[in-house]
């Protein structure tokens, strides 16, 4: 290596979708609009949840959550973005670039847990449902969802750290609309095994163990349906988890596809697509499932609208 490619490297080009400049404009708009449906919509169920005193069950305290996280994830990368496509300037600073991907992981790795804490709710409510109180009680809530939220921090502020003090010479452009892992660890000078090797633990221990774990709750809760005795029965226990079980398919799929494959001869065009699914759009559907087969968020949605106009 000669010594200008060794110069340290104090900025980035996040190329995002430079490759398609006569769709520049039709992206920021598209963009915009998923980014305000996503602040209006998961708001609105978190305000809702937190306003309605028919929404005060732990299943709506886990969702008031979920919804604040995917507003807290999308905002880590859809600004920046925007910015980016608008005004033409896609440099970000070493700084910035770690600070977008230590909180990408951190909200990312928040999600999955709080997906496998919403799956163990719907596993105690309908496999014992008489305990249902005394096992998911408020404290148990409140437990749950602060480990979510602080058990990944000590993990994604050292991965992060670990991968910005590598060096980082030759090319400085990642091409990606945001900072993840696999696109930055590309530009890193020498061999990148080890951190590749972590990337891959990473996703097991928070994409794929709760994956599993979601997977069991709801085999179980599969079990348990089929053997209630009336198909109204069935219906109803299936409606309740059946919204959950679409937004974990949409998320999990996505992102272990795009994180456990082999990371040889695979097109950068397909990682940024599959990255679309897991940061964008399944925090837009998410509302949208959980309100469209949910007649308790419906009706709560109507007495605010009610109150709105009178």
């Amino acid at each position: 290596l000669s010594q200008d490619n060794l110069t340290e490297i104090i900025e980035f080009v996040l190329l995002g979708f430079a490759d398609m400049p006569h769709l520049q404009w039709f992206l920021f708009g598209l963009f915009l609009i998923i980014y305000i449906i996503i602040l209006m919509s998961n708001g609105t169920i978190f305000l809702i949840t937190k306003m309605d005193s028919a929404l005060q069950s732990p299943m709506y305290f886990f969702l008031a959550n979920f919804s604040f996280l995917e507003i807290c994830y999308v905002s880590t990368i859809l600004p920046r973005m925007l910015i980016n496509i608008g005004t033409y300037k896609r440099r970000i600073s070493l700084v910035a670039c770690a600070t977008q991907m230590c909180f990408f992981l951190l909200f990312g790795g928040t999600e999955c847990l709080l997906l496998a804490v919403m799956a163990y709710d719907r596993y105690v409510a309908i496999c014992n449902p008489l305990h249902y109180s005394l096992v998911v009680n408020r404290w148990v809530c409140i437990q749950l969802v602060t480990g979510s939220w602080t058990i990944g921090i000590p993990v994604m502020i050292g991965r992060t750290y670990q991968i910005f003090s590598l060096l980082f010479c030759g090319s400085k452009q990642i091409n990606h609309y945001f900072c993840d892992i696999p696109p930055v660890l590309k530009l890193a000078c020498g061999d990148t095994f080890v951190n590749e090797m972590l990337v891959y633990i990473l996703s097991v221990l928070f994409g794929m163990v709760p994956f599993l774990l979601i997977l069991g709750s709801y085999s179980k809760i599969i079990s348990i349906i089929l053997k209630l005795p009336s198909a109204t029965s069935q219906a109803k226990a299936f409606s309740t988890c059946s919204s959950h079980l679409m937004v974990v398919v949409l998320f999990f799929g996505s992102a272990i596809i795009a994180y456990l494959r082999p990371n040889t001869r695979h097109s950068e065009g397909t990682d940024k697509m599959l990255s679309l699914f897991y940061t964008i759009l399944t925090p837009m559907f998410n509302p949208m499932i959980y309100s469209l087969r949910n007649k308790d968020v419906i009706m709560a949605l109507r007495k605010l609208l009610c109150k709105k106009l009178t």
